[in-house]
């Protein structure tokens, strides 16, 4: 009785470090994620912590855009500005949660629901030189699978599977270096 008590507990514990291990195992490291030919989530890391640009809800998403310490004092200093260009080294991110109602806060307020998406830019322009000096990524979230992999041309917008997938759209503002976001008065 007691062997067998005992082997219970060995092979439990041998079960349960398997599937708490392989859980660990299988999880996605964000950071691994890369657009072929292009930009690496990797690049951005720590983007979770970059003060907040602008926010904005765009249909059934809500948007929250962030800029890294360059890209905030660049924003600051009055960029953009008619003749004037991003430093190399800023960066921006934008996070899309999808919109979802509140209705257990006063007024009912939209508030971010489940994770959509993140799109990345980031100015260089050595390495961008054919897409205005900036690189772009859209790195689209499967909830069901907690993972992250590179947006596709069969997305809404189209991307391709490079460092500017984001240009086409961006150059309707290229009097403001690409940029459509504008720092809000604070």
């Amino acid at each position: 009785m007691m062997k067998t008590s005992s082997w219970l507990m060995v092979s439990s514990a041998v079960v349960i470090a398997v599937l708490v291990g392989g859980t660990a195992i299988s999880a996605q490291d964000k950071y691994t994620v890369k657009v072929p030919n292009g930009l690496a989530f990797s690049e951005f890391k720590g983007y979770e912590a970059w003060q907040t640009v602008a926010v904005s809800q765009n249909g059934d998403l809500i948007e929250v855009i962030l800029g890294n310490p360059a890209m905030i004092n660049a924003y600051q200093s009055g960029l953009p500005a008619p003749g004037k260009r991003f430093p190399d080294g800023v960066k921006m991110a934008k996070i899309h949660w999808k919109a979802t109602k509140n209705d257990t806060e006063p007024g009912v307020p939209t508030v971010p629901g489940a994770l959509d998406d993140i799109d990345f830019m980031v100015k260089d322009s050595k390495r961008f030189v054919d897409s205005g000096g900036w690189g772009y990524a859209q790195f689209n979230y499967d909830v069901a699978s907690d993972t992250f992999s590179p947006a596709t041309l069969a997305d809404k917008p189209p991307q391709g599977n490079d460092a500017k997938c984001g240009f086409a759209c961006h150059t309707i503002v290229a009097a403001k270096d690409y940029v459509f976001t504008v720092y809000g008065k604070r």
